[in-house]
């Protein structure tokens, strides 16, 4: 039979043991969590990069100097004369169906 000194010292020594192993688990998930982070911060890093990349793009495509050319070239698009223009009045009314 323990004694009560004795008892108190294996709980306490229990206690002890089960204090370090949460304290070595919560280290190992905080590593775990910090490297999921610094995945998540390359990626986002990697997207910053394409999203840039994918801005220019759609500059360079929607440049109205290449639009004008392409509808001069493959369309035959041409910028009418002035007495080509046909203006239209506004209607202050409802649409007419």
């Amino acid at each position: 039979m323990l004694s009560k000194s004795e008892g108190v010292c294996i709980g306490l020594l229990v206690l002890a043991a089960v204090s370090a192993v949460g304290v070595v688990h919560s280290k190992y998930r905080a590593r775990l969590l910090f490297n999921e982070v610094q995945r998540l911060q390359r990626q986002l890093d990697d997207f910053e990069v394409e999203w840039e990349q994918l801005l220019l793009e759609e500059h360079a495509w929607a440049d109205p100097a290449r639009v004008e050319r392409l509808a001069r070239t493959r369309l035959q698009m041409v910028v009418p004369d002035a007495n080509e223009i046909v203006y239209l009045p506004l209607s202050s009314g409802p649409p007419m169906h």
